[in-house]
C-alpha cells in the first residue's frame, strides 16, 4: 500500500505548480479532496483512488502518467519547437508541468498513435532497440511500391549518416501505393530516408 503523502506534495506531483503555489491553492479554497473542501495543505492522505478537484477541474491521482495520443499533423513532438506548435500544448497544463515526454517521435507532418509518459524507465524500455519493440508506420507513396523495394527494406538499407544498415522487421503491402512497415530503431527521419534509399518517397 502506498505511503500517505501531504496534500501539498500530491498536488505538486500532479503538476499543479510549485509547492508554495499548491499550498496557496488550498488556502484559497480551490482544492477539494474526494468531494470535500480541503483546508490543510499538510494533511496526509492515501493516494489510492484519490479524486481531486483543483480550480474546478476534476483530477484523478496517478503516480505516473501514460497517455495514448493520436497526434494530428503540423505539431512537433518536442518541448522546444522550431517552426510548429508542440504536441504538449494540446494536453492539460498539469501534464506538461510534470515533465511528460513522447515515447519516440513522429515528424511534424506525420499523424498517428504515440505514447506520452513521465515514467523514465517505461520510456527507456519502449524505445531501446535492445527490446525489439516494433513501431508500425503506414506509408503512402506517389510511386508504385514494388516487391523489389520491399525486399530491399527487409534485407537492410544503408543511410548516408551511418554505415550500419537499418532494416524493416516486417512489411505488409496494403495497396499499390500503401505500405505498413515495422521498424525497431528510431533514427532521424528513418522511414522517409529508408523509402528514399529504395527509390521511392513518402
Amino acid at each position: 500500500m502506498a505511503k500517505p503523502l501531504s496534500l501539498e506534495k500530491i498536488l505538486f506531483s500532479q503538476g499543479f505548480g510549485t509547492r508554495r503555489y499548491c499550498s496557496d491553492l488550498v488556502y484559497a479554497d480551490l482544492v477539494k479532496v474526494n468531494g470535500v473542501l480541503a483546508e490543510d495543505p499538510e494533511a496526509r492522505l492515501s493516494t489510492e483512488g484519490l479524486m481531486l478537484n483543483v480550480e474546478g477541474q476534476d483530477w484523478e491521482f496517478h503516480e505516473k502518467a501514460y497517455i495514448a495520443f493520436n497526434k494530428p499533423p503540423n505539431y512537433e513532438c518536442s518541448h522546444k519547437t522550431t517552426h510548429h506548435p508542440s504536441v504538449y500544448s494540446l494536453l492539460p497544463k498539469p501534464f506538461v508541468e510534470r515533465g511528460l515526454q513522447c515515447v519516440g517521435r513522429l515528424d511534424f507532418d506525420t499523424t498517428g498513435f504515440i505514447l506520452i509518459s513521465d515514467d523514465g524507465q517505461f520510456i527507456h524500455r519502449m524505445t531501446t532497440p535492445k527490446k525489439n519493440i516494433g513501431k508500425v508506420y503506414e506509408i503512402t507513396t506517389p510511386e508504385l511500391i514494388t516487391q523489389k523495394q520491399i525486399d530491399h527494406l527487409l534485407n537492410g538499407v544503408v543511410l548516408d549518416d551511418d554505415p550500419k544498415p537499418c532494416y524493416a522487421s516486417a512489411c505488409e503491402q496494403l495497396g499499390e501505393h500503401v505500405l505498413a512497415m515495422t521498424i525497431v530503431e528510431g533514427r532521424y527521419h528513418q522511414v522517409k530516408r529508408m523509402m528514399a534509399a529504395v527509390g521511392n518517397h513518402v
